[in-house]
């Protein structure tokens, strides 16, 4: 698999620093040509705050229009497909950069988010985090995502967890006006990951993690979108779930100095929002 490694100033080779590998949405590319490089801009913010960034590309004529293949059944489970192939990557840069293994994050657009939520739980021993913008539950259905309730859903991740199960962070970023993957299918996600949690808790779906949820919506402001932020927290203030319902917002990456063609500038800064998460969030 090709991929893209960026390493910042700090980087010496002794500093145990942060990674977060970003996965690219159907039509983009890791490095190369409308890259999730360039709309994502995180090489910027990693040379400030200190991080390593790595941008792994789709195999040729694996997918007509370069998407990941993260609805697909087959590319769901650990120790083959896509998660394998990623996973490898992760653990292949930590190990070649003495990367911090408590800090590995992956971020993943439309299609790579699904990815990215397929490695929380394909793969939870290795990442910290995952972030889903414009994304999907594990095992959904895209044609009919209430073909199943996200219970149903939810116990099929906690099962592909094993013996590795535990609670990683979610951050959701969703656009209200997205008709590629429209805003349901972020509610069910949320829906879906806390069942996870709750499964990953006492092997049961009985409410018993008592969370705190709380919603804050940030009013629009000179030319910006607004925004609805949630939180949903553990009793000892870790954030379990967290996500962003920004209003007037499609299928797209937002964020202020992205350069693509599915960016939208009036939105809140994803990159700013998914690292500050991450740092908040080591894994245990």
């Amino acid at each position: 698999m090709r991929y893209q490694v960026h390493l910042p100033p700090q980087f010496d080779g002794t500093i145990k620093l942060p990674v977060i590998m970003a996965i690219h949405s159907c039509g983009m590319t890791g490095y190369g040509w409308n890259s999730m490089k360039s709309t994502t801009q995180f090489n910027r913010l990693a040379d400030s705050e200190g991080f390593i960034v790595v941008y792994p590309t789709q195999r040729m004529f694996r997918n007509t229009i370069n998407c990941w293949n993260s609805t697909d059944p087959r590319e769901q489970h650990r120790y083959s497909g896509e998660p394998a192939l990623l996973a490898g990557v992760a653990q292949q840069v930590v190990e070649a950069y003495n990367a911090n293994l408590a800090q590995a994050h992956v971020a993943g657009a439309s299609s790579g988010a699904g990815a990215a939520v397929i490695f929380a739980v394909t793969y939870p021993d290795v990442f910290a985090t995952v972030t889903s913008v414009a994304g999907g539950e594990y095992g959904l259905n895209p044609d009919n995502p209430n073909s199943t309730p996200p219970d149903y859903t939810a116990r099929q991740a906690w099962s592909q967890m094993g013996d590795r199960a535990r609670q990683v962070p979610l951050l959701v970023i969703q656009g209200e006006e997205d008709a590629v993957v429209p805003p349901l299918v972020a509610t069910r996600l949320v829906a879906h990951w806390t069942a996870v949690s709750d499964f990953v808790d006492d092997d049961l779906l009985n409410d018993s993690l008592n969370l705190l949820k709380k919603t804050t919506t940030v009013p629009s402001e000179q030319g910006k979108h607004s925004y609805t932020h949630t939180t949903i927290t553990a009793p000892d203030g870790s954030s379990l779930i967290e996500s962003y319902l920004v209003q007037d917002m499609g299928h797209i990456w937002p964020g202020p100095a992205g350069d693509g063609i599915y960016i939208d500038h009036a939105g809140p800064d994803a990159s700013a929002i998914i690292w500050n998460f991450a740092k908040r969030h080591p894994k245990s």
